[in-house]
């Protein structure tokens, strides 16, 4: 990309859905450093770049500004006076940059959460999400309400990004074609189950959890390249699966499986299923306290340790999909 636009002397570059906290200037820093790498081995001199961070406005942009000088430590050269970083709250499924300012853009785990609770969703009374069995019509509706949303997306960074430029995209996926296969939606089918429990105790009300739905949906890759060749703007050079453990951090281009002795000790279970709790619980508790209240919250995910424990054996095995999509603007 660099090469072809000869070499710009200000490359601006997006990060949609930073978050905030120390992992936000991961991926940033692995893009600065690429970009000065490639110049310095053309023998030109390191460009300006405009290093953009967006997130909904909520985000605590403060406490991520803090890190930019531990941000700029770790940069292969010093290029202070020529990195700068800035914020852009708002939702990327609406514009947010001037027309044709942007040369790249990533986007990590980010897409496959939607705009909006899908609409049609009155028949998923106790669930927080797609479960087996349920009818079509609550997966055509969460469908339909990811094509509008990734469309929409698509478009907006169309119009954004200049020719030539470059778009990096990593979402949670599926493999199955079926998207009411058991394997589709393990951690929600956990949630709902905690939530399940906490109205049998009176701790939630049974109309709570039946107006509860997650803006979630993870997609085959039938559907992600569908929205993207109907929307037109880009070309997709690279598409790539990435297979996981629900209880595990190995990863690999095929399936994977836990190496793991069968008959691991109830401490080691306990621990491996309390980490993927944590982490269930770091992205959802700022939506379950928004309907529920904070009260539930350790209940709630005690009770999700309970049920993950109990179904170890059946889902340690069961693999996790991601996909790594790369564009290129027409």
């Amino acid at each position: 990309m660099i090469v072809k636009m000869d070499f710009p002397g200000c490359i601006k570059v997006a990060d949609l859905g930073c978050s905030s906290g120390e992992n936000t200037f991961l991926v940033m820093s692995e893009i600065v450093n690429t970009i000065i790498t490639t110049y310095q081995q053309k023998g030109q001199n390191p460009p300006e770049i405009d290093c953009c961070l967006n997130d909904l406005p909520d985000n605590d942009f403060n406490t991520t500004f803090k890190l930019i000088p531990s941000f700029h430590e770790k940069l292969k050269m010093n290029i202070k006076g020529k990195c700068f970083v800035s914020g852009s709250p708002g939702s990327f499924y609406t514009r947010l940059f001037p027309s044709k300012s942007l040369h790249f853009v990533h986007s990590s785990f980010c897409l496959h959460w939607l705009s909006k609770v899908p609409d049609g969703l009155e028949e998923n009374k106790k669930n927080v999400y797609l479960r087996s069995p349920c009818p079509p019509s609550l997966y055509e509706s969460y469908l339909n309400q990811f094509k509008n949303d990734f469309s929409t997306f698509l478009r907006m960074r169309a119009e954004e990004t200049m020719p030539s430029g470059r778009m990096a995209l990593t979402l949670v996926g599926r493999k199955t074609l079926d998207p009411l296969s058991k394997d589709c939606f393990k951690d929600w089918s956990l949630v709902s189950d905690s939530l399940l429990d906490l109205v049998s105790e009176g701790v939630v009300k049974e109309s709570d959890l039946e107006s509860f739905n997650l803006p979630y949906y993870n997609p085959d890759e039938s559907e992600v390249k569908e929205v993207i060749d109907n929307e037109g703007s880009f070309e997709i050079n690279n598409f790539e699966t990435i297979f996981g453990l629900l209880f595990s951090y190995k990863t690999g281009r095929s399936e994977v499986k836990d190496d793991c002795d069968d008959d691991v000790d109830h401490s080691r279970r306990f621990e491996v299923v309390k980490k993927r709790a944590n982490l269930a619980r770091s992205i959802i508790e700022p939506m379950l306290v928004a309907h529920f209240g904070d009260a539930i919250i350790d209940r709630l995910f005690e009770k999700y340790i309970y049920h993950a424990g109990r179904r170890y054996d059946t889902l340690r095995n069961k693999p996790t999909v991601n996909f790594f999509v790369s564009l290129t603007r027409k």
